[in-house]
């Protein structure tokens, strides 16, 4: 593989593992960094090639306009990721990434006949499912009320809150992204998707998870934790597990 796919500024590769049988790319949420997948990446390193999306606008590309339109996302998306589809490829996304990684995948199916071996959905409703929602509209101190909602009562999930200051012009991008964001009707992958929810997730019903089934015409699993909007930060163990075995068994 070309070094130059090594230095993109889109793709952060924690643990290498250039030997291993399949990758995992991990789709950030709304505001989200690759930093945000690292214990997952450390976790996975040797069993799987993770690669950790770093969307423009944030960290060392907050001097980049940010994407606020999902379509747009996927499209540069796509393009980024090909050089890497030399082996079975997974995606995991949570939140956002979740709804990114579905139509990063639609995209390279259409367009480059490549499909991901599983689509891991997290956080999120399906992309037939809707609501009214207009978070990117509201001011700053709006948004940060919208991001201690989704964190609970773990500050941890939140951090400094100074840095968070810094980032509102990517979170704002990123919800008006997400909140804009309509899938084409009847739209489906061939992967396998498995949906992974917080049993106490504000932005995610059971039904409108489980929805996620009308979305593909390969297998459908559900997952439930326990927990709100970011129950994977409580369930990591658990949670890579689940994507070692799952990817594994469709990489061999």
């Amino acid at each position: 593989m070309s070094e130059i796919t090594e230095s993109t500024s889109w793709v952060r590769r924690f643990h290498p593992a250039p030997d291993a049988p399949a990758r995992l790319v991990c789709f950030p949420h709304a505001g989200g960094s690759a930093s945000f997948y690292f214990p997952m990446s450390k976790a996975l390193s040797g069993d799987l090639d993770v690669l950790n999306l770093q969307y423009p606008g944030r960290q060392d590309r907050r001097h980049e306009p940010v994407i606020a339109d999902l379509g747009r996302l996927a499209d540069e998306t796509a393009e980024v990721l090909r050089p890497w589809l030399d082996r079975p490829v997974a995606f995991f996304g949570h939140s956002m990434g979740a709804v990114l990684a579905f139509e990063t995948a639609l995209r390279l199916e259409r367009e480059h006949a490549f499909s991901p071996v599983r689509l891991f959905a997290s956080g999120r409703r399906a992309p037939s499912t809707s609501r009214d929602e207009s978070v990117h509209l509201r001011d700053d101190e709006g948004i940060l009320a919208e991001l201690k909602l989704m964190s609970g009562t773990d500050a941890r999930l939140l951090g400094d809150e100074e840095i968070l200051r810094m980032s509102l012009p990517a979170i704002r991008g990123d919800y008006q992204a997400v909140e804009t964001y309509q899938a084409e009707p009847a739209a489906a992958v061939r992967c396998p998707i498995d949906v992974l929810t917080g049993d106490d997730d504000p932005k995610t019903t059971i039904a409108e998870a489980r929805a996620w089934q009308e979305h593909t015409t390969g297998g459908f699993d559900l997952t439930v934790f326990a927990g709100g909007h970011f129950f994977l930060a409580h369930h990591q163990k658990e949670i890579t597990a689940h994507i070692r075995n799952r990817t594994a068994a469709v990489a061999r």
